[in-house]
Formats: C-alpha cells, structure tokens, sequence
C-alpha cells in the first residue's frame, strides 16, 4: 500500500493515517471488497509537468446477490375423474349412444331407472350432481343413467330434452313413467318421484314409451 501522496505542484504531503482514512471510505462504498485484500499501486504522469502522483486503486468487487426463489410445482391432477365423470357405485352408469341406452332399460327388468340429461358446462348440472350421487347411493335397487347432452344430441332431441339437468324414470324395459326438469333447490321433486315410482308394479295402467326410440332388438349383442 502506498504510504503517501505527494504533489509536487502544492509541495502538500498527506500522511499515511490520511490515505488509510480514504482507503476505508471507500471501502465502506464497496463492501464487496474483503478487508485484507492489498490495493495495486498506479502511477500517473501528466504530460507538460513534473507532476507525479501516487494513487492508490482498489479493486472493486461488486455484491454478489443470492436471489432465492421459491418454486411452487403445481402437479396437474390427470389421474382424478371430472365431476361428470364419477360415480355413485356399479348402480349409476354412463351412456354414450343410443344403443346403450336401449339396451340398458331392456335388461332392467323391473327395476326403477333414472336417467339425468347433462352438460358438462352447465353449472345446475354441477351443483346438483353430488347430490344425485348420494341418493344413488342410498337406493342400490334403483339404476341411475347418465347422458351428456353434448354427445347425444340426436337423442335427447327425440327425447325432447330441451333444458338441463332433465331427468326421465322408467320402470326398465316396461316404458317411461315421468319426466321433468330439476335443480339442486328443487331436488325434493326428484326424492318425491322415487318415493312415489320405487314401488312393486301393479295397477299404474300401462307404462308410456321411450320417445320415438325403439326398444325392439335393443338388448345387448351376446359376448
């Protein structure tokens, strides 16, 4: 380290406790600098003059900053059903064709089947579903049938299913006995309809039929 500062145009010395202030200054503007690291020496000669100076250079360490991130790893949840896709228990099934649908109320029998007519977008659709789920699982006897609106058009339309959740029971492949529109507010009119449907069969008079589907050589192909 340089221990004076000598300009010879102002015949001025500064003392070595001077330089060491000056030193520490800078220092304190540049932290980054470790305290025992020795400054290089420089000389510096002005053209036209015998005027030399000896100035101390300090190397200047800039901060390394350590900028921490924290990384939240979402993992998509692929291996869980959408809401339209669970189900209740082996009692409720979903239908994607009109064969299906068919061939699922001709080997009913007997048994009361209710089907919901659904859109995957429709929001009644959602809120209402997990309740339909725990009614299923409530009547094991009873078979629940789910179609999506979107991939049977066709169908619903001969069903003249024009708003959803609709709902249709049947009493199996004997034919259709009531049909309505229902919300999760209005779901007392679905637990009314299976008290009053989910009964030995006797006097009811003839059960409706399936729209204009036909249940003829509907049964399923034998494997």
């Amino acid at each position: 380290m340089a221990d004076v500062i000598q300009l010879s145009f102002s015949s001025l010395r500064f003392s070595s406790s001077l330089l060491t202030s000056f030193s520490s200054s800078l220092n304190s503007l540049n932290p980054g600098l470790p305290p025992n690291q020795k400054s290089n020496q420089r000389i510096l000669s002005v053209a036209g003059s015998s005027t030399a100076a000896y100035v101390s250079r300090f190397a200047f360490s800039p901060r390394k900053q350590l900028v921490s991130f924290k990384v939240h790893a979402t993992v998509a949840e692929t291996d869980q059903p959408k809401w339209w896709e669970k189900n209740a228990g082996p009692n409720m099934i979903d239908i994607h064709s009109t064969q299906e649908y068919l061939s699922a109320l001709s080997q009913a029998g007997d048994r009361l089947v209710i089907v919901e007519f659904y859109g995957t977008w429709c929001a009644s659709c959602r809120a209402l579903f997990p309740k339909l789920c725990k009614t299923a699982a409530e009547h094991p006897e009873i078979l629940f049938m789910k179609v999506n609106f979107d991939e049977n058009k066709p169908m619903c339309k001969n069903l003249n299913v024009k708003v959803l959740p609709y709902f249709h029971f049947y009493r199996g492949a004997n034919g259709q006995l009531e049909t309505f529109s229902c919300s999760l507010a209005k779901f007392q009119k679905i637990k009314d309809a299976i008290e009053m449907h989910n009964t030995d069969r006797c006097s009811m008079g003839p059960p409706k039929g399936v729209g204009d589907l036909n249940l003829e050589n509907s049964s399923a192909p034998s494997t």
